[in-house]
């Protein structure tokens, strides 16, 4: 079983970073002003930041990384692991961990790796080096998540130009003997892969001519087999069944009460619809579910620490308990859930670059 009791490891910080540039629904080419409204209201992301040309993934992380590492006050130095969760890292190869390594002038014995996971990135890195941490032979370890995820799509195709905003996240964490367990379960339906993908460009299906082709599918959808394609009704039916299932079992296995054991629930901000549907299974109270949706859209493996800096950055900064469950659900198929117990968190105002 994926399941994991994680000891010794304390989340001491969360930092996030977005582009400047707004962009919102009503901006989009590919919609009629009645269509941007609908959209607003029915999938609920009313605008989106998206990062210039110049600007990746890992320049927003390390922007979000060097601004916590500072109001933590750690030296760079004390950072043992450095992980990176990203579908679209800087180059194919090296390792975009390796690079930011050097930028960030982290010391050579820091253990660097890259995960590319996608929406549940957060909770993976965090399977990753809290696995690492609790054994106590590396006391620090930053989490940075983040994507330029419309760049992988055609700017053609409405099923999914509208649904994906840019981010970068950082998380510190340490070891500490003291601090609550972190608890996470996955789960994985790789026979669902081909809702969520990109058919060409990976070895498998190499980058031809063939790979510039575009085809109309209709209803706005006009994409080549280089761009990252959704299968919405796919992932909308995976979504709002697999994951619900899956985070009821943890608390009847978890002797978790929603009403009384639990301050928030971080739900993978897909779009509304999706998180509404989450909501109603599982019977949540609106008062525990914070949304940021509406303001920077889909932040695939972000979305998580992104609702912690964006949502709950007062509450988890003070002395206060919070308890977090946590879900996230896409690429692979994947999806897990995750529970947090945390205080006193270290949490930079939203950087914008």
């Amino acid at each position: 079983m994926a399941f994991w009791r994680i000891k010794n490891v304390r989340i001491a910080g969360v930092a996030a970073c977005v582009p400047k540039n707004i962009v919102r629904t009503s901006d989009i080419e590919l919609f009629t002003p009645e269509e941007a409204e609908t959209f607003d209201k029915t999938v609920g992301i009313k605008q989106r930041r998206i990062a210039p040309a110049d600007v990746c993934a890992s320049d927003m992380c390390q922007a979000a990384s060097e601004r916590l590492l500072s109001e933590l006050g750690w030296k760079k130095e004390s950072v043992d692991a450095l992980i990176f969760e990203s579908v679209t890292g800087d180059y194919r190869t090296p390792p975009t961990a390796c690079l930011l390594q050097d930028r960030m002038g982290l010391s050579e014995n820091c253990f660097c790796l890259d995960l590319p996971m996608g929406c549940c990135g957060c909770m993976y890195a965090m399977t990753v080096a809290g696995n690492l941490l609790q054994a106590g032979t590396i006391k620090r370890a930053l989490l940075l998540v983040g994507d330029t995820a419309l760049r992988m799509g055609s700017m053609k195709d409405k099923s999914r130009v509208p649904l994906f905003g840019d981010a970068g996240t950082a998380m510190a964490l340490e070891y500490d003997e003291n601090a609550k367990p972190v608890v996470i379960e996955f789960h994985t339906d790789g026979s669902g892969y081909k809702a969520l993908m990109t058919p060409h460009g990976g070895f498998r299906h190499p980058f031809t001519a063939e790979s510039l082709v575009e085809e109309d599918f209709g209803h706005g959808i006009v994409r080549a087999p280089m761009h990252t394609l959704i299968e919405g009704m796919s992932v909308f039916s995976f979504a709002i069944s697999k994951p619900p299932r899956s985070v009821q079992d943890f608390m009847e296995r978890e002797g978790i009460d929603k009403d009384q054991d639990i301050d928030y629930f971080l739900i993978h901000q897909a779009n509304k619809l999706i998180v509404d549907r989450v909501v109603k299974k599982l019977k949540l109270p609106l008062d525990k579910v914070p949304y940021n949706l509406e303001e920077f859209g889909n932040l695939g493996g972000a979305s998580i620490p992104s609702l912690m800096v964006t949502r709950l950055r007062e509450r988890l900064q003070s002395d206060n308990p919070t308890r977090l469950l946590c879900s996230s659900f896409g690429l692979g198929l994947s999806w897990g859930t995750m529970f947090l117990d945390v205080q006193r968190l270290v949490i930079p105002e939203l950087i914008e670059i």
